[in-house]
């Protein structure tokens, strides 16, 4: 807790805006919710046919995946608050529509009786008699609406939209306790206050009163969310990248540092970032060198001209244990040494990441042209290796290739665990025996897993003596030979960028921020 405690001091302001921006978000969409769901559930109310088509249409909407919608959005939308508040506004049509209509329908209909024999019009009857009544089950609507919005607003920062949602993904993508809770305490605050707010509002405003009352948060919610979209939205030269790019020692920071950028830095997801490059949304992102999307999409990786991506060399990680007790492992595994570059990777990566290709299909493709034997997979129940991945298509891939070379040159049986996750998960599991190998890289085992600084990451050679031999004194694990590539960080930018600014290097594009 001390931890979480210092972390919270550190890093006050950036928390403070990220909360902001995430209860923008909510207010906004549940404005828009508001307006559209409750004159929407008033009229579906006297409408039995229509309310069955349109609260079942509400919820299909609901049980899609709330990434998945985002995704959807973003050719239509682009990327920031936009799509995460069409989205949000979906999740929460479904509560405020359906408990509308059933508060109208649960009012007594002799009490809707004694007032047309009173003499009232239809829709004094709903102002005055429905409405009222019904408030109590349109209230419980809104504020389950509101709860199911701020738990989905965590997923804005994966298009670029910020809030809280920030910080629980850096976290899952550095396996960082901390960092999630960072994010996730606020989160479940905001939601528990936002409720208490609506509650208080329900419980002290009379009656009569109560409808302005929702319009006008309603309002008051939209003129705000409205000022925070103008916010969000401000132009400057904007560059995506993945969250772990932004904690990582040899991150953002010290890239800014080394080249003077001044950009709008927009966190997103891996493939949704590549999406907003293509539809110019972002002037450039941050990902990796042998992306497959670089070679799908034409994209141009820029040269790091100050040097300073570290080198990411790969190479299969292999207990010792594991050695010791199968030896002919080693001999298996090293038939890789050399035998990929950062194109041919990339084009491999393409083929599953574009071209809708299996990862063992391609793996196996790859193997046979380069001269290997590829056998029928044999099953075990109980497999002599376990290979890990992490989540993305090239660890599939590297999985898949040292797995089909240790069933063909060895009598071992092989189990694959793909999409561990990220490095910690993968690293720990290794450590702990429940795999016995996986594919890392040597930028990442100097930093991520060995703390080093980044001063060290400088000769590619000597980044991979050190972090082998720091591996075998300290958690017995052995890296074995070098498949050929680096997959380093890099800063890539579209075509039409490149074309019409004339830029080739890192240097070039951090001049157009100035």
């Amino acid at each position: 807790m001390s931890e979480l405690a210092r972390f919270f001091r550190q890093h006050a302001g950036e928390l403070g805006e990220q909360a902001l921006e995430h209860l923008m978000l909510t207010l906004s969409a549940l404005a828009l919710a508001v307006f559209v769901g409750l004159p929407l559930g008033l009229w579906l109310a006297r409408r039995k046919t229509a309310s069955r088509v349109v609260l079942g249409i509400a919820a299909v909407i609901q049980t899609i995946p709330s990434l998945a919608l985002l995704g959807f959005l973003i050719p239509f939308t682009g990327i920031g608050p936009v799509p995460a508040i069409i989205a949000l506004f979906a999740y929460a049509l479904l509560p405020i529509v359906t408990n509308t209509v059933t508060g109208v329908r649960g009012v007594d209909p002799a009490v809707t009786e004694a007032a047309v024999g009173m003499g009232m019009t239809n829709l004094d009857v709903l102002r005055k008699v429905e409405l009222p009544l019904a408030l109590p089950v349109i209230f419980a609507g809104v504020r389950t609406a509101t709860a199911v919005n701020v738990g989905v607003a965590t997923l804005a920062a994966l298009v670029g939209a910020g809030g809280l949602g920030v910080y629980i993904f850096r976290g899952i993508s550095l396996a960082d306790p901390t960092m999630i809770l960072a994010g996730a305490i606020p989160a479940a605050a905001l939601a528990l206050t936002l409720d208490a707010g609506l509650g208080a509002i329900e419980r002290n405003i009379g009656s009569s009163f109560r409808p302005v009352v929702v319009v006008v948060a309603a309002l008051v919610a939209l003129v705000v969310g409205g000022r925070s979209l103008l916010t969000f939205s401000s132009p400057s030269l904007r560059l995506a990248m993945p969250g772990e790019f932004l904690a990582r020692v040899d991150g953002y920071a010290g890239l800014a540092g080394t080249y003077e950028l001044h950009t709008r830095v927009l966190e997103m997801d891996h493939g949704l970032m590549y999406q907003a490059l293509a539809r110019g949304d972002v002037e450039a992102v941050v990902g990796y060198s042998t992306d497959g999307e670089i070679a799908s999409n034409g994209f141009r990786l820029l040269a790091d001209d100050r040097h300073y991506f570290p080198p990411y060399y790969v190479a299969p990680v292999v207990r010792r244990a594991t050695l010791e007790r199968h030896p002919e492992l080693a001999a298996a595994l090293d038939r890789l040494r050399n035998r990929l570059d950062d194109g041919s990777m990339s084009a491999l990566n393409a083929r599953v990441e574009h071209g809708h290709e299996s990862a063992g299909d391609v793996a196996r493709s790859f193997l046979v042209g380069v001269g290997f034997s590829v056998v029928p997979h044999r099953v075990s129940p109980h497999a002599d290796v376990v290979i890990a991945s992490k989540t993305f298509a090239e660890q599939y891939l590297l999985a898949e290739m040292l797995g089909d070379l240790v069933e063909a040159y060895t009598p071992l049986t092989v189990e694959l665990k793909l999409g561990l996750g990220g490095t910690k998960i993968c690293f720990e599991a290794l450590r702990k025996g429940e795999v016995d190998v996986y594919p890392e890289y040597t930028g990442t085992g100097l930093f991520a897993i060995l703390g080093a600084p980044a001063a060290r990451a400088r000769d590619a050679s000597a980044v991979y003596d050190y972090v082998r031999r720091e591996f075998d004194a300290r958690f017995g694990l052995e890296w074995l030979a070098p498949l050929g590539f680096q997959n380093t960080y890099a800063v890539i930018v579209s075509p039409r960028i490149a074309a019409t600014k004339s830029i080739h290097t890192v240097s070039e594009f951090a001049l157009l921020g100035r």
